[in-house]
């Protein structure tokens, strides 16, 4: 499976979070169907934006996407999105994108213009439009691609682009340069999956023109079909509009883990089907985060119960394996995301009713998938919700780049004992607190001369 990531020029914010989180969910429930799964999602690490921020912030490139790469697994991270199994960035594949791009040329597929641009001729390549079922007629260039009048059809998309001065650039047999945005991701699929594979997803903007036109440079270049199946997630959208960076309406990651739990955040998201728009309203956080709270009120009663009885070794109770069944059916279903978390509710109103009855034989078998289900009780909770205590420990802000006003030392809170917590890199899931936020939970008006004295504040 292959999913397109990020372009690392900012801060992710919930709409990207939407596509980590829903990708996460697919590679999680093929492995537990049984398959055996590789995941592949790229780094775009050298890009036009990439290159305008850094000019702007006056440092190198390859300074602004390694802030943005540790953010990026940061907000992962504390999102429970597991590392992919290959995370190529665009930068180490430049070999391999020349290549394709040298086996397009040799079949008349790619062409260079006077401007110095090697382009892939649209018209030139039958079934162009397939995956976004448009004709050529009713296409257009796509946000990516600069009108050029060197080109032969405006719907021509460039391949490789000619260096400009100050800009990253590799050699080629077309002259200094750089690729194009579309054909890292068909050089890096092919390279890592081989010609044809199962899987690729993406947002669903990226099905015109992005992925659009890896089919035509990755068929036009292997003479293979490309992928067997296409996966796009639904938009994030905020009154109405998708959130995005360009329309300036959206939230990151960061700001909204400090209003909700990680667990929260994720049920929130896969609360609506992939595919279909999702819109981010504060009822809905609040609903996700009611919901946690019941996950966790339901696996501290199992806790309880079993810490009394021991864990036995009796099959799950014929009641709950119904409601195992209608998730495992509904995620079957094209990863019915909010039918399978109605059935695991129900489950859970079930597993009370029985704890209330004083029937504890085979739940142990419910705490443990609990968490292989959902993928959410793994997570670090809100210390209001929390079941056991917090640790706070002061982390230096590396997330901020250079002279932010903010930039400051921060803290994290992290369920677990002191011991395992490391302030330099945490073990323990965790989340980010300003100093106000800190000093509110803890009630230490002095905080940094306590954690400077004590290392560690344990808040119960």
């Amino acid at each position: 499976m292959y999913v397109c990531g990020i372009t690392v020029y900012d801060y992710l914010h919930l709409g990207h979070a939407r596509f980590m989180v829903v990708f996460d969910m697919v590679r999680r429930w093929l492995r537990a169907s049984g398959y055996r799964v590789t995941y592949v999602r790229n780094i775009t690490d050298i890009d036009d934006k990439i290159i305008r921020r850094a000019g702007e912030n006056g440092e190198p490139v390859d300074a602004v996407t390694a802030r943005f790469i540790r953010a990026m697994d940061e907000d992962a991270a504390a999102l429970g999105v597991e590392k992919p199994d290959h995370e190529p960035r665009a930068t180490q594949y430049v070999r391999e994108m020349r290549d394709m791009i040298r086996r397009l040329q040799e079949k008349k597929l790619a062409y260079q213009s006077a401007s110095g641009d090697v382009n892939f001729a649209v018209r030139r390549f039958p079934g162009y439009g397939k995956l976004s079922g448009k004709s050529l007629d009713e296409l257009r260039a796509g946000e990516r691609v600069d009108v050029d009048a060197t080109k032969e059809d405006p719907l021509d998309f460039v391949l490789w682009k000619r260096a400009k001065p100050g800009e990253p650039k590799w050699p080629s047999p077309w002259g200094d340069g750089r690729p194009g945005w579309h054909i890292e991701c068909s050089a890096m699929g092919c390279t890592l999956l081989g010609e044809q594979f199962d899987i690729h997803g993406g947002g669903m903007d990226l099905q015109f023109p992005h992925h659009e036109n890896e089919i035509a440079q990755s068929e036009g270049a292997t003479g293979k079909p490309f992928v067997k199946y296409w996966m796009h997630n639904g938009f994030l959208r905020i009154d109405d509009e998708k959130m995005s960076k360009s329309l300036g309406n959206f939230l990151t990651i960061e700001e909204i883990l400090k209003r909700l739990a990680p667990e929260a955040v994720r049920l929130f998201l896969v609360g609506t089907h992939y595919r279909s728009p999702l819109d981010f309203t504060e009822q809905g956080l609040a609903d996700a985060t009611r919901a946690c709270t019941r996950i966790h009120e339901t696996v501290a009663r199992l806790e309880e119960a079993l810490g009394e009885t021991g864990a036995g070794t009796a099959d799950l109770p014929e009641s709950v394996r119904g409601y195992r069944d209608e998730f495992a059916s509904a995620m079957d279903d094209d990863l019915n995301s909010p039918r399978a978390l109605a059935a695991i509710f129900d489950e859970i109103r079930e597993i009370n009713r029985l704890l209330d009855a004083g029937e504890r034989d085979g739940l142990a078998i419910a705490l443990r998938e609990a968490a292989e289900e959902t993928g959410l009780t793994d997570l670090a909770p809100w210390p209001d919700a929390a079941l056991r205590h917090v640790v706070i420990v002061p982390v230096p802000a590396a997330r901020h780049e250079p002279a932010h006003e903010h930039a400051d030392v921060r803290f994290l809170f992290a369920t677990g004992a002191p011991e395992t917590v490391r302030a330099e890199r945490p073990d323990a899931p965790m989340r980010w607190l300003s100093l106000t936020e800190a000093r509110e939970l803890t009630g230490e008006d002095n905080l940094r001369e306590t954690l400077s004295r004590v290392g560690h504040l344990l808040v119960s």
